[in-house]
């Protein structure tokens, strides 16, 4: 028997309402979605998306309620906000939850891909206050400056 998985998800709180910082890891962590470039006088660093990572911004795109994201080498986050109306992208159901939205982006941007790209599970923040918001929405801004010391960067 298989050991029991422990959820990252917090007890008793409604994933289908409120604002969320989201990763989301390549399988394995491989760098499968792009490439950093950049970092000179010339060229600010950014990451220059591979085929399989414009695939993955395009989905990332349709994410009801997505406010910014940020595409990496091995990984991306975005920030969404969840209202109590609308449904996943591929369906009308009455509600939705950040698991549905989360499970819809990468069942879609997989199946377009045509191989498995992404890590079980994903990381989530809920967050809370502008202040919050300010510091996330600042850290993807220079997520791709600080490529070499993120904790997904390795040689």
């Amino acid at each position: 028997m298989l050991p029991k998985r422990k959820s990252l998800r917090l007890p008793n709180h409604d994933y289908a309402c409120g604002w969320y910082f989201v990763t989301i890891c390549t399988k394995d962590k491989r760098y499968r979605l792009g490439t950093a470039v950049g970092g000179d006088a010339h060229i600010a660093p950014h990451v220059e998306l591979s085929n399989i990572g414009s695939v993955a911004e395009m989905y990332l795109k349709r994410i009801p309620g997505i406010d910014t994201y940020v595409v990496m080498p091995n990984h991306v986050h975005f920030i969404v906000s969840i209202a109590t109306e609308g449904g996943p992208m591929w369906a009308s159901a009455p509600t939705q939850t950040l698991g549905c939205l989360v499970r819809s982006f990468k069942t879609l941007s997989t199946k377009a891909a045509g191989q498995k790209l992404w890590q079980r599970g994903y990381y989530d923040h809920i967050i809370r206050c502008e202040s919050d918001y300010l510091r996330i929405w600042q850290y993807m801004d220079e997520n791709p400056v600080r490529w070499t010391e993120d904790e997904y960067y390795f040689e």
